[in-house]
């Protein structure tokens, strides 16, 4: 069942739970995360981040992404995750992509809150939900250890700051910067839940965790607790998949790609339904 952002954490915010977000890079991750989410009944996101493009162009997977999410016996979002240009935002939305992250985080208040204004006023008038983001997460979305200067904690989303810019963008969801970080984590985060209780009580608006990979679980379930209804999990999906095809290539000798990604899936699928699970909880 296909359904935009707004729908599915309407029901995140009638259980006081959250949704995951899965980025699809290929069609193994895929089926990984929608077969996970029919196997234990839950709703789910499935995203193309506009940094994976290079991977698989979002013309070609996003048909199919959308193609599984109107199959599925579950609610499915399918969302571009942190499109940081106006045209890849633009293609998700001919494509029929029902949600659509625009990530001006970078560009000044002022221009972030203009350009995402812009954007949401299309999305809405085409039945699209808009997720935006303010603060910065220290580490670039690619995950690869690029980062920004300074400390994260200056970097924090600003309650007051918030508030004022969910009131003129009209977004439905906003992710809010607190101590997470992309990609794979050295040690664990340390993060400012009340940042999050703070800016949920501001803007009224379900809050997004990125950087959710390698959380702990009583993190995630602290985060939930003050107000995030959306946690964008990825890297650490992605390294199950990863190990799992490394271990088929060193015991087997078929020759075959297939089995190699097969094997990939289904340590994916596990890995999604673990999240899940923590997230619904």
């Amino acid at each position: 069942m296909l359904v935009n952002l707004k729908e599915i954490l309407e029901i995140a915010e009638r259980e006081k739970n959250a949704v995951g977000m899965f980025n699809a890079t290929g069609f193994d991750s895929l089926q990984a995360i929608v077969s996970a989410a029919e196997e234990l009944d839950r709703p789910v996101i499935l995203a193309h981040a506009e940094v994976h493009n290079k991977y698989n162009d979002i013309d070609m997977v996003g048909p199919a992404m959308i193609a599984v999410a109107k199959k599925s016996k579950v609610p499915v979002c399918v969302h571009l995750d942190h499109g940081v240009s106006e045209d890849m935002v633009y293609r998700a939305l001919r494509l029929g992509f029902t949600s659509v992250m625009i990530d001006a985080s970078a560009l000044p208040y002022e221009k972030n809150l203009e350009l995402t204004a812009e954007i949401t006023k299309i999305a809405h008038a085409m039945g699209v939900s808009v997720e935006a983001e303010l603060g910065r997460l220290v580490t670039g979305e690619a995950g690869s250890g690029e980062s920004v200067a300074g400390k994260a904690e200056d970097f924090y989303t600003d309650p007051e700051e918030a508030a004022a810019f969910c009131k003129k963008t009209n977004i439905d969801a906003l992710a809010v910067a607190f101590g997470t970080a992309h990609g794979f984590y050295t040690a664990q985060p340390k993060l400012d839940f009340s940042v999050v209780k703070s800016c949920a009580e501001a803007t009224g608006l379900p809050l997004v965790m990125h950087g959710g990979s390698g959380v702990s679980e009583e993190g995630f379930k602290k985060a939930i607790k003050n107000g995030i209804r959306k946690i964008n999990y990825y890297s650490y999906m992605s390294k199950a998949g990863y190990l799992a095809a490394k271990a088929e290539i060193a015991k087997s000798e078929s020759g075959y790609l297939h089995d190699v990604e097969y094997a990939a899936m289904r340590a994916m699928k596990e890995d999604v339904k673990t999240a899940i699970k923590i997230f619904s909880e």
